[in-house]
């Protein structure tokens, strides 16, 4: 399954925010097999938004959208994902029901816009906060918010599959541009790709659908480099 991001803020092209969020649907989407293949961060201007998502919508298997959702006037995500579509924004009463029911909001409660969705979207619950989120064709639109976007997706998480490759890390107390004799014969050598990432020490990622394969190109390099105990070695180990 390929996958697209699309993370939407001002804020996060000023560097006022760092973008988590991409950070954090990567490492899920991988966890599940799919493959992220492309992560754009756009402005908050409606046709920007919408030409992205479309642009996406037609390459990939799914977009995920984050930010811009609610009430606010810098909220525009759902205008343009509307558009993206060429659908009107109406107002969903299935999330206002849902908000009721959960949350303790009446109609008259809410912000004017809140649960304005795309026609014929499926909403997606806020179980974290008060803005709704939808799915429109395969695209998800989420909340900016990282708490209520981890919550909202964690509903939708099983719509995602795909090959889940099994990762070994090694890391190697060299220079990178020392180790390249030693990268290319591990490829040459087994069924895997090879990342490197250099940093105090070079971390070397090598990943494969077969763990067996995996475990025994780590094994092959581990005999071949000088190895840095890693700092968390649980964080470099397993499958993803």
């Amino acid at each position: 399954m390929r996958v697209g991001l699309v993370s939407v803020g001002d804020e996060l092209l000023a560097g006022d925010t760092v973008n988590t969020n991409a950070a954090w649907l990567g490492s899920r989407l991988t966890e599940r097999g799919a493959t992220v293949e492309r992560c754009v961060v756009v402005p908050d201007r409606i046709e920007t938004i919408a030409d992205t998502v479309a642009e996406l919508h037609d390459r990939y298997d799914a977009v995920l959208v984050t930010g811009g959702l609610g009430p606010t006037h810098d909220d525009l995500t759902m205008d343009a994902v509307a558009a993206a579509f060429d659908r009107d924004l109406e107002t969903n009463d299935e999330a206002i029901e849902w908000l009721a029911e959960h949350g303790g909001y009446e109609r008259a409660d809410l912000a004017a816009g809140t649960a304005d969705l795309p026609a014929g979207a499926r909403v997606l619950h806020n179980e974290a906060g008060v803005a709704p989120g939808c799915v429109v064709e395969s695209v998800y639109v989420f909340p900016g918010v990282p708490e209520e976007m981890h919550a909202m997706f964690e509903t939708v998480a099983g719509e995602f599959s795909g090959t889940i490759s099994h990762v070994e890390w090694v890391r190697a107390a060299e220079p990178e541009s020392a180790l390249l004799d030693r990268i290319a014969a591990v490829r040459e050598r087994f069924d895997v790709t090879v990342g490197s990432y250099p940093g105090e020490h070079v971390r070397l990622k090598l990943q494969s659908d077969d763990a067996e394969e995996a475990a025994a190109a780590a094994a092959w390099l581990s005999d071949r480099v000088d190895v840095a105990e890693p700092a968390d070695e649980s964080a470099e180990a397993g499958s993803s």
